[in-house]
Formats: structure tokens, C-alpha cells, sequence
């Protein structure tokens, strides 16, 4: 019995062990997810970190949405096609892969990094994934491709169900926590103002 109580054991524990791949999985069959989010900024040498906050959605066919309220208006759209910025009601600024390229290529590294994109990611990344038990995970990235090796030291992403924080250490010694709250998957579809939100 005591055997048989120690395989399944065993059993159990494999069958909830999170993989890179499983995560990938659970990020893509969920459509559209919605987030609070915290940003705090240590910049080297500056005493306080800059702080900021507001909204998140990552839609799996339309592209991330950051919405930031606090300490200004600034909202933030990236596509497969465009990155679009507006900044406190200004015009928007719009940038393409044509008129930047490596902003473009750091553009679509954010979707891959919020669907844990596993091809995107091992193309730049060399890839560190621990389980952590209880459906926690992180997977630490360390850029192998120009200009991201010139500009990151690591990206670090947790979580569980969802994603819950990234942290960015970059070459000057800055570093960017960022953390997620309230997720949310309902509704499964944009609504109508989200999608005007998209549509810039």
C-alpha cells in the first residue's frame, strides 16, 4: 500500500508539473485577458523609484493594449503590424517595422514575452524555466541576440494561472519591476469599446 501510495504520489506531482510548453498552451487558449498593473522603475542613482499604474489587455488576435492612468495618461498599443503611442491627448506617435526596425523587433518580443511564445523567445533568449510547485513557474531570459544583449542583462517573468510579474535588469544597472493583478477573462471577446481602443 505503501508503494502504491508513493506512485500515485509520484503520478500526481508529474501530471501538475508546469513546462514551458503547458504554459504556452494555457496564455493562447485564453483570447483576451485583462490586468491591473503596477510599474516601478529603479533608476542608478536616483533615490526613489519612478512609479506608475493603470490597465492591461493582451488580446490574443488583436495585440496588447497598456493603458497607463497615474502619474499621467499615456496609452500604448502594439500589433503585428504597428506600435502606436499617445501621450497625455497628444497626435499619435506610430512607428512600423519600416520606419524602425529593432523598435518593431522589440515590439513583437513584448506579445511573445505575454504568450510566452516559446519560438520568439528561444530566437533571442537563452531560456531558464523552473517549476516552482503549486502551478507557480518563472522562466528567466538572457538575451543572445543584437540589440537586446546591448540593452538587457535578463528579463525575468512569474506566475501561475497568469501572468503575474516581470522584472528587467538592464545593462546600466536600471531595473523594472512590473506586477499584474485582477486578471480577468470575461468577457472571452473585446467589447466594443475595447476594440476602438485597438483600432488607432
Amino acid at each position: 500500500m505503501k508503494a502504491l501510495a508513493f506512485l500515485l504520489l509520484v503520478l500526481s506531482t508529474q501530471a501538475y508539473a508546469v513546462t514551458l510548453d503547458t504554459l504556452q498552451q494555457r496564455f493562447t487558449s485564453q483570447p483576451v485577458v485583462r490586468a491591473h498593473f503596477v510599474q516601478e522603475r529603479q533608476i542608478k542613482d536616483m533615490p526613489q523609484p519612478l512609479r506608475s499604474s493603470g490597465e492591461m489587455i493582451i488580446a490574443r488576435d488583436n495585440g496588447l493594449l497598456w493603458q497607463q492612468n497615474a502619474p499621467f495618461p499615456m496609452t500604448l498599443m502594439l500589433n503585428d503590424s504597428q506600435m502606436v503611442q499617445v501621450i497625455n491627448g497628444q497626435p499619435p506617435q506610430v512607428i512600423t517595422a519600416q520606419t524602425n526596425p529593432q523598435m518593431f523587433q522589440f515590439n513583437h518580443l513584448l506579445r511573445a514575452l505575454f504568450q510566452a511564445d516559446r519560438k520568439v523567445l528561444e530566437q533571442n533568449f537563452r531560456l531558464d524555466f523552473q517549476d516552482k510547485d503549486n502551478n507557480a513557474w518563472q522562466l528567466a531570459l538572457t538575451p543572445i541576440t543584437t540589440p537586446l544583449d546591448k540593452i538587457f542583462a535578463t528579463i525575468t517573468l512569474r506566475g501561475s494561472d497568469y501572468l503575474d510579474a516581470i522584472e528587467l535588469n538592464d545593462k546600466q544597472g536600471d531595473k523594472t519591476a512590473i506586477t499584474f493583478s485582477q486578471h480577468r477573462l470575461t468577457p472571452a471577446a473585446l467589447t466594443d469599446d475595447e476594440r476602438q481602443r485597438f483600432a488607432f
